[in-house]
C-alpha cells in the first residue's frame, strides 16, 4: 500500500520507522528500508549546532548510501537555533526536517525540548514558524496527545501545526506523563486526524499485522509509525504491508533468514561504528533478537560478552543457526 506524499516525495509504503535515539542509526534505518518502510527519521539530533563535533553527533547526520527522502528529526526549545540547525542539516542533505515533540525523556524535558514543549502553545507556534520559514524542505512533527491525561491538547497543536505549514504529523498515543506506561489510545488521535487536512500517523504499541490494521481502522489515519515494534524485527514493515495488502500473514522467518539479517545488520554496525563501538552498540540488537527468538542460554550468554567483532559475531551465528539445540 503506497504512502501519501510529504512535500514532492511520495512514500512508497504507508508504515514508517519511527525515529529513536540510541536506535534508529544508518545501519538500522537502512535495514528497515529494506524490508519496507516508507520513511525512518534519523535519530534526534540537538538544535545547539555548538555540539554537533561530537562523534555522536556526526554519526546522526551520516546519511551516506540511503535512500530518498533523507529525514533528520532535530529538538530544542529556541526558535532561532531550531530555524538556524533545520538550515545546516538541508544544506547538508537533509530532504525533510523533523521536529521532535514528543520525546518524553527527562534530560529532553528538563531542557524545555522534546514533549516539555506541549506546555506552551504560543512556543510551538514560534518554533513550527521559524522551521518551515527557514527551508524550503517539507517539515513534519512527531508529538504526543498532550502533557498529561488533565491537559490533552493535541487537536490543538495539530491545528497550530497545520496552521503553520508542517506537512505531516506523528502522535504518538499517549501523553507525556504515560512514558511508555500503560496503553496507547487512539481516540485523541482520531480527533486529530478529524482535525486536520495533513498526513497523520498513528504511533504507539503496534507490533502486529492485525494491530496495524486495527490501529488505521480506529483513526483514519494516512499512515503508521513503529518504533519498539520493529527492535529485534526490523522485517515487521514486510510483514504489515503484505498483510494489509492481502489479507494474509507471512509465514514465520526461517531461523537460517534470521541468522543471514542478523549477520548483515552486525557487519553494518562494525562498519558504521569501528570494531569497539560497534561491538557495544551490537550487544542491544542481539538482545532484542534473542528475545524474540529462543536459543540457547549459554550461546546467548556468550554473544552477549564477547569483546571482539569477530567472536561476537561468531557467537550470534551460532545462537541463531537453525541446526543448534535450542532446548539446552
Amino acid at each position: 500500500m503506497s504512502g501519501p506524499a510529504i512535500g514532492p516525495y511520495r512514500l512508497a509504503s504507508n508504515i514508517v520507522l519511527a525515529p529513536m535515539a540510541g536506535v534508529t542509526d544508518r545501519p538500522f534505518r537502512m535495514l528497515c528500508r529494506r524490508f519496507g518502510a516508507g520513511l525512518a527519521a534519523s535519530e534526534m539530533l540537538s538544535a545547539d549546532v555548538r555540539l554537533w563535533h561530537t562523534d555522536k553527533s556526526r554519526r546522526r547526520k551520516d546519511h551516506a548510501g540511503e535512500p530518498e527522502p533523507r529525514v533528520v528529526q532535530i529538538a530544542g526549545y529556541d526558535p532561532s537555533m531550531m530555524a538556524e540547525a533545520a538550515r545546516r542539516c538541508v544544506d547538508a542533505g537533509a530532504q525533510i526536517i523533523d521536529i521532535n515533540m514528543g520525546c518524553p525523556a527527562k534530560k529532553v524535558c528538563s531542557r524545555l525540548a522534546g514533549s516539555a514543549l506541549l506546555r506552551d502553545e504560543s512556543l510551538v507556534a514560534r518554533i513550527l514558524a521559524a522551521v518551515v520559514r527557514a527551508v524550503a524542505a517539507p517539515v513534519t512533527l512527531k508529538t504526543r496527545t498532550g502533557w498529561d491525561r488533565e491537559h490533552k491538547n493535541g487537536v490543538t497543536i495539530a491545528r497550530i501545526a497545520a496552521d503553520c505549514g508542517i506537512q505531516a504529523l506523528a502522535i504518538h498515543g499517549r501523553t507525556r506523563a504515560d512514558l511508555y506506561q500503560g496503553a496507547a489510545e487512539f481516540d485523541t488521535v482520531r480527533e486529530i486526524k478529524a482535525a486536520v487536512r495533513i498526513p497523520v500517523f498513528a504511533n504507539g504499541d503496534i507490533d502486529s499485522p492485525a494491530r496495524a490494521r486495527a490501529v488505521l481502522e480506529a483513526t483514519g489515519c494516512d499512515g503508521l509509525m513503529i518504533g519498539r515494534g520493529a527492535q529485534g524485527k526490523p522485517w515487521i514493515f514486510d510483514e504489515v504491508n503484505f498483510f494489509l495488502a492481502n489479507g494474509d500473514s507471512r509465514a514465520a522467518l526461517p531461523r537460517q533468514m534470521v541468522r543471514d539479517i542478523i549477520r548483515a545488520h552486525l557487519e553494518d554496525l562494525y562498519s558504521f561504528y569501528g570494531d569497539e563501538t560497534g561491538v557495544r552498540v551490537a550487544r542491544k540488537h542481539l538482545s532484542w533478537y534473542c528475545r524474540r527468538h529462543a536459543g540457547n542460554e549459554t550461546l546467548r550468554a556468550s554473544a552477549m560478552r564477547e569483546e571482539t567483532p569477530e567472536e561476537q559475531l561468531h557467537a550470534a551465528l551460532a545462537l541463531f543457526d537453525p541446526d543448534v539445540d535450542r532446548a539446552a
